[in-house]
């Protein structure tokens, strides 16, 4: 059977992590994507490398690891936005198309004729996603927006990061653009949510998508401790503010993490230190109790923990029914029995580096699994097949439109 979105159309004229990652999880669900890109430059991620990706030899090709982490099973349409022929091109596409998503500033695409509303008279079933730092509305709309200025101004830098009077204590970002990654997946929310409308109403809708509103909303647990209690959670390095013990702990050899999140637990736990003891104490028998006596308890496990290495303990604690893992580098996840159980790393044939190695889609359909059909493309690679089979524009047309700089079209080989 073909993949769940196999039936659609998406237009993606986004850049960077957020859009395009919607892009290409719609495209890993079986959407035909499509990326528009300017030619001769593409998609800013492009160029941001090292690295790039190794050819047959280990040497590397001008094509960044960064780009190939969100445009995987796209076709890359390079067209200039700025040539009348070009818009002209690109709206013609989009009335084709079941959904559009970009990331332009407000306004920004309405200079080319290529705004919601513009889209919407041609193709009123489009579903139009645009992705902003600010959102299409309030004081700072027209500001650019980026994923470390929103885990700082969104709060996610406020409680990440060593607390006060701790060594290396400060704020910190997440190790990981996380603010673009959940935008991403709550544009896809979104889209498959207009979507399912239209199936009722026959018409499409705008999604109004803003950074810092992801960031704010993905403060969870945070963000109702302080609307609760009006007091702001603090740093707390790498323990819970509302479980104990829940945190990291030095071992003979690194460390480790132990993730106890009931009182049952707890008892295992103690009992597997040989301490069973601490869990009769009253300052420990409840969850409650423990945080309040977070920092008595915390040393007397830590004394425990770097006893014996990370290996022992993880085996220990797993036979115990106590939730425990190592902190894995890149190398021991890609490496660890259940992530290659998985799936988790694949290969794609690549048409410059030979074969590229990505991140698989961690959604498992029973009946329309993901497909894995295109390696992320060239930059023009599918200009001339898109245009002929979307817009009817053929092999002589697309040669005179490349010559006037229209559209940029690069062989595949």
């Amino acid at each position: 059977m073909s993949g769940a979105l196999s039936h659609l159309k998406v237009l993606d004229l986004s850049r960077v992590l957020a859009g395009p990652l919607a892009g290409q999880i719609l495209a890993d669900l079986g959407a035909e994507v499509i990326k528009v890109e300017r030619p001769g430059v593409g998609d800013d991620t492009r160029a941001w490398g090292p690295p790039f990706l190794p050819d047959g030899t280990g040497a590397a090709t001008s094509e960044s690891a960064y780009f190939a982490t969100a445009n995987r099973n796209k076709k890359s349409v390079a067209i200039d936005l700025a040539h009348p022929e070009g818009q002209a091109l690109v709206r013609a596409l989009a009335a084709e198309c079941d959904v559009v998503i970009e990331n332009f500033k407000v306004d920004g695409l309405r200079q080319y004729g290529l705004d919601y509303d513009t889209l919407n008279a041609i193709n009123p079933r489009l579903v139009y996603c645009s992705v902003t730092g600010f959102g299409q509305d309030g004081p700072y709309a027209a500001r650019a927006g980026y994923d470390f200025l929103m885990q700082g101004l969104g709060g996610l830098m406020s409680v990440t990061g060593r607390g006060a009077g701790q060594e290396g204590a400060g704020p910190m970002k997440v190790g990981v653009a996380l603010t673009d990654v959940m935008t991403g997946l709550y544009a896809v929310i979104g889209v498959l949510a207009a979507l399912a409308a239209r199936e009722r109403s026959g018409s499409g809708q705008q999604i109004d998508l803003a950074l810092l509103d992801v960031q704010v909303a993905g403060l969870a647990n945070q963000a109702l401790n302080y609307l609760s209690t009006g007091k702001a959670p603090q740093r707390m390095g790498n323990a819970h503010p509302s479980i104990v013990p829940y945190q990291d702990f030095a071992t003979a050899d690194g460390y480790m993490i132990i993730a106890v999140g009931n009182d049952g637990q707890f008892g295992r736990l103690c009992q597997a230190l040989d301490h069973p003891e601490w869990a009769a104490d009253e300052r420990y028998r409840s969850n409650a109790a423990r945080v309040a006596h977070r920092d008595a308890l915390i040393g007397l496990l830590h004394r425990e923990t770097v006893r014996q290495p990370t290996a022992h303990w993880v085996a220990l604690l797993e036979r115990a029914g106590v939730p425990c893992g190592p902190i894995n580098d890149l190398h021991q996840v890609f490496d660890d029995p259940q992530v290659k159980a998985r799936g988790m790393r694949l290969e794609m044939a690549h048409p410059v580096a030979g074969k590229v190695a990505l991140v698989a889609n961690p959604i498992r359909l029973s009946a329309t699994p993901v497909e894995y059909r295109h390696a992320p493309p060239l930059l023009g690679q599918h200009t001339a097949d898109v245009l002929q089979h979307m817009l009817g524009i053929d092999a002589a047309r697309c040669a005179a439109l490349a010559a006037a700089g229209v559209v940029q079209v690069t062989p595949a080989g």
